[in-house]
């Protein structure tokens, strides 16, 4: 039996309004915001610290002076928690939190690397959300965002993505072989929402295939 649901996802194709329905329909802990908020309790920094190295790796030039840092004999100079918060410090965490939510169990995750925490458990179903181009724009706009902004989010948040799993998994973006399922979300919430149910109730019913690297592209 599958006992948690990662969902990795393009920018803008929707996978929060579907994450928030799936966890509702199975009446499971929704772990997206909520990650944010666990990383910053365990940081002892606010969301927007968190937000702002969200599936980002850090500059370079901050990673080159991280090593001179390390180095230094000002590393033993007191250092406020926001200032040493960085990406390096977030995937850590949320490794840690991805343990716990494992032990937990009943969960449906977005994103931060959840697919390449949990890549081992058989009782993990992983999911990948995406989109036209037109249609992840028109989600974008009808969230308030301008026009021009959409496009440039579209491309540059996924960029940043690409760049974090490169970085910290030494894996490609999108991982193909991790997901079970990967789904065009122009079909509809609803119509994605039911996909994913339908397919995870298919596989639990066929032994040897839960956990294993099967995914089906729709």
């Amino acid at each position: 039996m599958f006992r948690i649901i990662t969902l990795e996802r393009e920018y803008g194709c929707g996978c929060a309004a579907i994450a928030a329905a799936l966890a509702e329909r199975l009446g499971w802990k929704l772990w997206d915001h909520l990650l944010t908020e666990e990383i910053a309790k365990l940081a002892h920094v606010d969301c927007q610290a968190v937000e702002e190295h969200d599936e980002k790796i850090d500059s370079a030039f901050y990673r080159l002076a991280k090593v001179f840092w390390r180095g230094s004999y000002e590393r033993s100079m007191p250092m406020l928690e926001a200032q040493a918060f960085d990406a390096d410090c977030m995937v850590s965490m949320m490794e840690r939190i991805a343990g716990k939510i494992a032990e937990q169990g009943n969960a449906v995750v977005v994103g931060r690397g959840a697919p390449y925490f949990l890549r081992e458990r058989a009782d993990t179903f992983h999911v990948f959300l995406y989109a036209p181009r037109p249609e992840k724009v028109r989600r974008l706009r009808a969230s308030g965002i301008s026009p021009s902004e959409a496009e440039e989010l579209v491309d540059s948040v996924d960029r940043e993505r690409m760049t974090f799993i490169k970085h910290y998994f030494n894996a490609d973006w999108p991982s193909r072989f991790l997901y079970h399922l990967m789904i065009n979300t122009a079909m509809g919430d609803e119509e994605v929402v039911a996909t994913i149910l339908d397919t995870k109730r298919r596989l639990e019913k066929k032994p040897g295939l839960v956990g294993s690297s099967l995914h089906r592209v729709l």
